[in-house]
């Protein structure tokens, strides 16, 4: 591919032609209502995402079928924004990236978001919460062996593919959030009606909230490129995945059964509905309160990505977002 200027995908303005890198997040075969082929893609770096269809007409068409999802490619291509279409990419040429294209500003962690919190800092505080306030013992212990064994995992992995927290440490940023959460609601309850201190356990919330998504590090490929299912994460699913975890854990440290159970109920019921992902409902004051705990900042996640991605510019945002109505967009005060 002779050498023609090289630019970020976000930095391109409308008819620009340029080489760029950029990641193939999604690829998918379809047809029309009349039954004519194309290809859904997806590209993407760490600030723009542009979808739109290859049709089968396409000279390109044959080449796009051997893309693979979760690759990063070097492209040459004009950006075109329309009115009716949105953002689209005319490509010229396109190849996977390779070794010799570091000289040229290819960096894998560019091309996709990340967390705008500091990632060990985060590790570090989660740590912390569990050391201060899962008091000692097993239940630490597991808690603790997780977090060490799956470092990796907790610092890349995504919270969900386009709902929300969905980058480079976003599982990570959402536990230490739901965490938090979960333990001021504790302590609301604890405080406010302190007859009933003994009825909450600081330990289990804790402990099923810092543990209520690890699952989602085998759920998604391992891949930094990839923002797709693995095949037990989509046989299978994060809270059962989790699940799994925690009985691993359990083998070799050791805890009281009654405790495991209603640690393992907390996350195999976090979601709450069936439709959702959840074995079980919420059946315990610890389960119910990491359930909103989560639900709480999955939706506030969820109205910061629509905000992120809406063009209009009415005080609503489009219907056309993961939870189907308009919202309203903040003002600054």
């Amino acid at each position: 591919m002779p050498n023609i200027s090289i630019v970020a995908l976000h930095e391109m303005e409308s008819n620009q032609e340029a080489d760029f890198f950029a990641l193939l997040s999604e690829k998918e075969l379809l047809k029309t209502k009349t039954g004519k082929p194309y290809i859904q893609v997806v590209f993407r770096d760490a600030f723009r995402e542009v979808r739109f269809p290859v049709w089968s007409d396409a000279a390109i068409y044959r080449e796009f079928r051997n893309l693979k999802a979760g690759t990063f490619y070097k492209i040459r291509a004009m950006y075109v924004v329309t009115p009716n279409f949105g953002a689209q990419l005319e490509i010229r040429r396109i190849r996977p990236v390779t070794d010799e294209d570091a000289k040229d500003g290819f960096d894998p962690i560019l091309l996709r978001p990340q967390s705008p919190l500091p990632l060990e800092k985060m590790f570090g505080e989660l740590q912390q919460i569990a050391a201060d306030q899962l008091g000692k013992g097993n239940l630490l212990n597991i808690v603790t062996k997780i977090l060490k064994e799956h470092r990796t995992g907790i610092l890349t992995c995504v919270a969900a593919r386009h709902h929300h927290h969905c980058y480079i440490g976003g599982l990570l940023e959402h536990t230490l959030s739901v965490t938090k959460i979960a333990a001021a609601l504790v302590d609301h309850y604890h405080s406010t009606y302190p007859e009933r201190r003994n009825e909450i356990s600081r330990g289990l919330a804790v402990a099923g909230a810092i543990l209520h998504d690890i699952g989602k590090i085998r759920e998604y490929e391992p891949e930094l490129g990839a923002l797709r299912h693995s095949v037990e994460g989509e046989l299978i699913g994060h809270a059962l995945l989790g699940r799994d975890m925690i009985r691993e854990a359990a083998k070799e440290i050791g805890l009281d059964p009654a405790i495991q159970t209603q640690l393992e109920h907390i996350v195999v019921s976090h979601q709450r509905f069936p439709d959702w992902g959840a074995a079980k409902p919420p059946m315990s004051l610890e389960a119910i309160i990491v359930h909103h705990a989560d639900s709480c900042d999955a939706l506030l996640g969820c109205f910061w990505n629509t905000f992120s991605q809406d063009t209009t510019d009415h005080e609503l945002t489009s219907k056309k977002n993961v939870l189907g109505y308009p919202l309203l967009k903040p003002k600054q005060h």
